[in-house]
């Protein structure tokens, strides 16, 4: 009985890689379809960005079996945000620290 259940388990992974696959497949169609859309560039950045993290996660959470470690996933996730946070804020700084009487001119 138990050789049984371990089928039905193997089974049961096989059919989530299967329907993993058939989502990057569809997400893969999406990708090319929009190419051919001549959509304005900020939009179709937006779209690329959105469906290739739709694209990373599901490879990410399935294939490198990540979709159970929650706790390294979220201190990972709170470092990245914190990085971004602080890299966003870095030109800011720049700009704010200027010397009083001097010109900006761009670098082009």
């Amino acid at each position: 009985m138990d050789a049984h259940a371990g089928h039905d388990d193997i089974r049961s992974h096989v059919k989530t890689y299967y329907m993993v696959f058939g989502a990057l497949m569809v997400l893969t169609t999406i990708t090319v379809g929009v190419s051919y859309l001549h959509l304005a560039t900020p939009m179709a950045i937006t779209v690329a960005l959105i469906v290739a993290a739709i694209k990373g996660s599901l490879v990410a959470m399935f294939f490198m079996h990540l979709l159970h470690e929650r706790k390294v996933i979220y201190w990972a996730l709170m470092l990245t945000v914190i990085f971004f946070v602080f890299l966003m804020f870095v030109p800011l700084f720049t700009n704010l620290d200027r010397i009083t009487g001097t010109v900006h001119l761009p670098i082009w």
